[in-house]
């Protein structure tokens, strides 16, 4: 069952510049789908509409068989959790006990069921312990660790993650990745991002929508979109390093790759049932 779908949506600014135009998407529960394209392709606008900040100008979007509209807001909302790009543009309370709180007060959540869920979005993230410390004094990744934890808090079914890896150092990439995997396998929560860093993508995608000029170019696993080569150059972007080394061998004559690894295990895998033709 689709637990988001987008349908001939189009948006349109203030003075009638097209951000998005007919975007069809269909995400599936429990899912893990990157929203991949270059600056401006209109990925940030497009996850306004899923929980209904910004209103499409044509088309509908239903999340969980609701229809994006006023009257679902609350219930629209509950179901999907945005993490913005900057954690700082999130977290605006004095203490990390009390950004955590804050949306499950106003869901009317409160005495031991409030800390217990507390204790365990703060447990379930790794942040354990930082209840009483102030967001704004915690690092990169800790923010984020702990903008991810006031979403989690919420339960809600799919999360949306605006350049979830923007500011991190490579260390902090891979736990964030590690952590985003495990959110999704055990408490069934879809993801859907939004990147423009391809060498993330196979990390963590299963499914790859390619947006360009607010329009979708492309749709598919995330080993079909990343072997379509000249579409992924033609909306400037590239392939993962991994991907280019392998294709500048085949290229060379140095290998024959029908299709190509995407990660350093797939490339591993790749080169040990190769070893004859290196």
């Amino acid at each position: 069952m689709e637990i988001i779908d987008v349908s001939q949506v189009s948006y349109a600014y203030g003075d009638g510049s097209m951000a998005l135009k007919d975007i069809n998407m269909k995400i599936k529960s429990g899912e893990k789908v990157a929203i991949l394209g270059p600056n401006g392709a209109g990925k940030s606008t497009l996850f306004h509409l899923f929980n209904g900040i910004l209103k499409p100008t044509s088309g509908t979007i239903t999340v969980n068989g609701m229809e994006v509209c006023k009257k679902n807001l609350v219930e629209i909302r509950r179901n999907v959790g945005m993490v913005f790009q900057d954690s700082d543009d999130q977290l605006f309370n004095p203490t990390v006990r009390q950004e955590i709180a804050y949306g499950l007060l106003n869901m009317g959540v409160s005495g031991k069921k409030l800390e217990n869920t507390i204790e365990w979005a703060l447990k379930t993230v790794g942040m354990s312990g930082y209840e009483d410390k102030s967001p704004h004094n915690l690092s990169g990744g800790q923010k984020k660790r702990i903008a991810l934890a006031s979403v989690l808090a919420m339960k809600p079914k799919v999360m949306v993650l605006d350049e979830p890896t923007a500011a991190l150092d490579p260390r902090g990439v891979h736990k964030l990745i590690r952590l985003l995997d495990s959110i999704n396998k055990e408490l069934g929560i879809t993801l859907i991002f939004a990147t423009h860093d391809v060498d993330t993508v196979p990390l963590l995608a299963d499914k790859v929508y390619l947006l360009d000029k607010g329009k979708v170019v492309m749709g598919g696993t995330t080993e079909e979109v990343f072997n379509q080569k000249e579409v992924i150059r033609k909306i400037n972007l590239r392939l993962p390093r991994v991907a280019h080394l392998i294709e500048i061998l085949d290229r060379d004559g140095i290998l024959n790759a029908d299709d190509l690894p995407l990660t350093i295990g797939q490339a591993k895998d790749f080169l040990e049932k190769n070893k004859s033709q290196v």
